[in-house]
């Protein structure tokens, strides 16, 4: 399969499940191309970009991952073919 570029956008607000996100995050960390992150500190909340290099259904399956941890969301946006 071939690989395709994303960005997987991520917003935590529960910090609680850092953790978990970081150890998800290392699971892929061969796909992984780089990250920022940002706090905001006046919602409360931290705001991640992953950026990927990875087939699709990694991409897929890591966003959906991150997404079942309570108080992440995640999605991702691929480039355009």
């Amino acid at each position: 399969m071939e690989n395709r570029i994303a960005i997987v956008a991520i917003i935590v607000s529960n910090p609680g499940e850092v953790g978990k996100l970081n150890e998800i995050l290392h699971e892929y960390s061969q796909y992984i191309i780089g990250r920022l992150g940002i706090p905001y500190r006046d919602r409360g909340i931290n705001i991640i970009s992953v950026a990927l290099d990875a087939p699709q259904s990694v991409t897929s399956a890591l966003s959906g991952k991150l997404g079942m941890l309570r108080g992440v969301s995640a999605s991702a946006t691929y480039e355009k073919l």
